[in-house]
């Protein structure tokens, strides 16, 4: 009929409220391994441990809880971007707690004639085939290897904090990036390096 309108089934009730949404990932604990503590604030995280310590201001509207060897990452930010700044904490501190317990680990190697390392005191001198050694400072926390065997053409990076490994490991490899004629340069151990064939001379 005109103008009727449809009625709630009796006994129905207004559906809960399913509360803030949580990262699949972000909501699993972080163990401490043996050797390992942490102190938490209200706004910082700092993680201890065999490999040394580090700290991190967590992101907005998150909080980390301790109970026991676990650490569980909570947000209250509203909607969807509750789950992502939850998941960014989680990972952030599982990265910590790694960082000082086992440590992170980047190795590059030096392939051309004449292409190698040398460390000296806190400067790596990497001949690359310029007129002149480039010096790098190495940063703090990050502890270089240059294996006798290798002559110089293997360069082992070692640290707690995963960014500063990955970014000294990425400066390194930007002084000279491998070629695509002959794959001369500074790669990754294990990065394979998609050469071309060159102009053929007929």
């Amino acid at each position: 009929m005109a103008g009727s309108t449809k009625k709630a089934p009796t006994g129905s009730k207004p559906q809960a409220d399913a509360g803030p949404l949580t990262s699949r990932i972000g909501k699993q604990p972080v163990t401490l391994p043996k050797g390992v503590t942490a102190t938490i604030s209200s706004s910082d995280v700092h993680v201890k441990g065999p490999k040394g310590a580090l700290s991190r201001k967590l992101p907005e509207r998150t909080k980390i809880a301790q109970q026991g060897d676990l650490l569980n990452v909570t947000s209250d930010a509203p909607g969807r971007a509750a789950p992502r700044l939850q998941g960014l904490a989680r990972a952030l501190l599982a990265n910590m707690v790694t960082g000082v317990s086992v440590g992170y680990e980047k190795r590059l190697e030096l392939h051309g004639t004449g292409y190698r390392a040398e460390l000296k005191g806190k400067t790596l001198f990497c001949s690359l085939g310029f007129s002149k050694q480039i010096e790098y400072p190495v940063p703090d926390g990050i502890d270089v290897d240059i294996p006798k065997d290798t002559k110089g053409t293997l360069v082992i990076l070692r640290g707690a904090d995963k960014e500063v490994v990955g970014q000294t490991a990425a400066t390194i490899r930007a002084f000279r990036p491998p070629e695509p004629y002959g794959g001369k340069g500074v790669r990754y151990k294990g990065e394979r390096v998609r050469e071309k064939a060159g102009k053929a001379g007929k």
